[in-house]
């Protein structure tokens, strides 16, 4: 036997013996895993939000816990990249199965679209009355700017090498052929999320798919009528329901490394711009607070 593995065998033996203080009866753990922001893959340098990359440890930490009862996912996401949404959650799935550990997310402000996404990854989901649920659905947006640089008199010049490689430029005229190329790519994301949901939903859901598969989105008191969600309720709460008063919350934080650290990623504006000076960090911050302002704002928050 290993040395590590007896001297802990031993431990155990010592304090079952001498019968320590909740050594014999611990007191039930619960980890809590935020999952907060537009969910993207953003390795570059001061871009924060959620990606599979940035949980990995995150959620390894969250399902190795002693004594782990739960693992509650505390969700406030507008949605994002369907991709990093997909792994994420088959990470949450693949971790809980062979922990036979259960799942159960919380919903805030919002669990739309992609946030719905890995809400579905729990094995049952709450919201506060008032939280902005649902969203399923896919989208993509632009703009067209021919107009514009024809007004400044700006000449487009374009050479590829593939009949393809210009598709949707923003400024060139938008053909019939690119977007019905779209729409067939559209098409297929939301059949994976849609099957997601069909999934992970089976049997609770309460109406019609053609009613909940539209990209709508509804409060979380209307969002448990129609079976998106299994009930109304806050986190602390519902899980000293569950497992008595005396839960443990462990709080699983994403850690930042020296470097990340050093450059005061994660810090305010003013940190940055006093202590490090970093504007390319700054201004990459600012683009990702206006995206998820932009993509709260569509949810009235």
């Amino acid at each position: 036997m290993p040395v590590k593995a007896y001297f802990i065998r031993m431990m155990k033996k010592y304090l079952e013996q001498w019968r320590i203080p909740g050594f014999r009866n611990p007191k039930p753990v619960v980890a809590v895993v935020r999952l907060s922001g537009v969910i993207a893959d953003r390795s570059g340098v001061g871009r924060s939000g959620i990606s599979a990359a940035n949980l990995v440890s995150v959620l390894e930490s969250a399902f190795n816990l002693p004594h782990l009862k739960a693992v509650a996912l505390s969700i406030n996401s507008p949605g994002g990249s369907p991709v990093q949404s997909s792994l994420i959650g088959k990470r949450i799935r693949a971790l809980a199965k062979e922990k036979e550990i259960p799942v159960i997310a919380f919903a805030e402000d919002v669990a739309a679209s992609g946030g719905y996404w890995l809400a579905c990854s729990a094995d049952e989901i709450y919201a506060d009355e008032s939280s902005v649920i649902g969203s399923i659905g896919v989208i993509s947006a632009g703009f067209g700017f021919q107009g514009a640089i024809k007004k400044l008199g700006v000449e487009r010049r374009v050479h590829a090498a593939g009949k393809m490689k210009s598709t949707l430029d923003p400024f060139l005229p938008e053909k019939p052929e690119d977007v019905d190329r779209l729409m067939k790519l559209q098409q297929d994301v939301y059949k994976t999320f849609t099957n997601v949901v069909r999934e992970r939903r089976k049997g609770k859901l309460k109406v019609a798919e053609k009613e909940l598969f539209t990209g709508a989105f509804w409060t979380g008191r209307r969002a448990l009528d129609l079976g998106l969600i299994d009930g109304l309720g806050e986190l602390t709460e519902v899980m000293q329901e569950r497992y008595g008063d005396k839960v443990k919350f462990r709080p699983i934080e994403q850690r930042q490394s020296w470097f990340k650290q050093k450059l005061g990623i994660g810090a305010n504006a003013e940190t940055w711009t006093q202590s490090q000076g970093n504007i390319a960090t700054f201004v990459e911050e600012i683009f990702s607070a206006i995206e998820e302002r932009s993509l709260r704002n569509k949810f009235g928050l």
